[in-house]
């Protein structure tokens, strides 16, 4: 018996929830850019996330609703069409990497990290204005009471614990 035309990984589920688990992972990839899981899983979605940015770079009506098919959420449907398909444009194809992880602590299964090519570019954030110490503004405030800014007042002292008397041995005190 020959198999022509079967395709794919089993992944060790039935069929449906094979789909469903896809599905997930498109849409954990398309929110989060960047997820762990087993390698055979991994590239598995990889087959799954690239026809997604194709369907992204079309930017039609009909592309999107067959995208939705297999994206769980709209939010995600939308990040897809608005953040990371225009990424791509310049790109033909392979869309995202597999890079070997390390192996599961639970059963040893090998993971990868599956991520896309092109990273989001970084937004450049604003110069932060430096924070100045307590004690060091506090020195600008007044700087004749350094000494006394710096101490801290002595905390009120609870009453020991009594201490139990040492108890010897009896060996010891029949010796004696």
């Amino acid at each position: 018996m020959m198999y022509h035309r079967i395709a794919g990984r089993k992944l060790g589920r039935k069929a449906d929830h094979k789909v469903a688990l896809m599905k997930n992972l498109v849409t954990s990839l398309i929110v989060h850019e960047r997820i762990e899981t087993t390698v055979a899983k991994a590239k598995e979605l990889k087959m799954l996330a690239d026809r997604m940015i194709t369907l992204g770079k079309k930017g039609d009506v009909a592309a999107a609703r067959l995208a939705a098919r297999n994206i769980q959420t709209k939010e995600a449907v939308g990040k897809l069409f608005k953040e990371l398909a225009p990424r791509f444009t310049a790109r033909s194809g392979g869309y995202t990497r597999v890079l070997k992880y390390r192996n599961r602590r639970g059963d040893g299964a090998p993971t990868a990290i599956i991520e896309w090519v092109d990273k989001a570019p970084v937004k450049e954030a604003a110069p932060e204005k430096k924070k100045t110490s307590r004690a060091s503004a506090e020195k600008k405030a007044a700087p004749g009471k350094e000494k006394a800014a710096g101490k801290k007042a002595p905390a009120e002292k609870k009453p020991a614990a009594k201490k139990a008397a040492p108890r010897k041995k009896a060996a010891e005190g029949q010796a004696e």
